[in-house]
């Protein structure tokens, strides 16, 4: 009988530089409804890839995300009252879905 060689998880560690990824969970209407679904929304780092999220995830809190999608929330320019205008700043995103079994807490985590 051949033996089955079962593939092992390869255990993702935290590095320093994995928690400069995510800067910090979004609170708004759209994350709350996002969580209802298993999902979470991050504001994460300029450079940050769906790569990186999804490691930084697992890494940090022990859970493997099902899917990433990213936007880039570019800056609006805001006009001042008598005091000029000026411009709002440029935010990427990181929606993530997790696993149905999955629950994040987030206040445990950033403490």
């Amino acid at each position: 009988m051949a033996e089955k060689k079962v593939k092992a998880e390869k255990k993702i560690v935290a590095t320093a530089g994995i928690y400069d990824i995510l800067r910090r969970p979004i609170i708004s209407e759209k994350a709350a409804k996002l969580s209802e679904n298993n999902g979470i929304a991050f504001e994460v780092a300029a450079n940050a890839t769906k790569a990186d999220v999804a490691r930084a995830i697992q890494a940090i809190y022990n859970v493997k995300p099902v899917k990433v999608n990213i936007v880039v929330v570019k800056g609006k320019e805001k006009s001042f009252r008598g005091r000029g205008t000026g411009v709002q700043r440029t935010v990427k995103k990181a929606y993530v879905s997790l696993p149905a079994d999955a629950k994040l807490d987030i206040a445990a985590a950033n403490a």
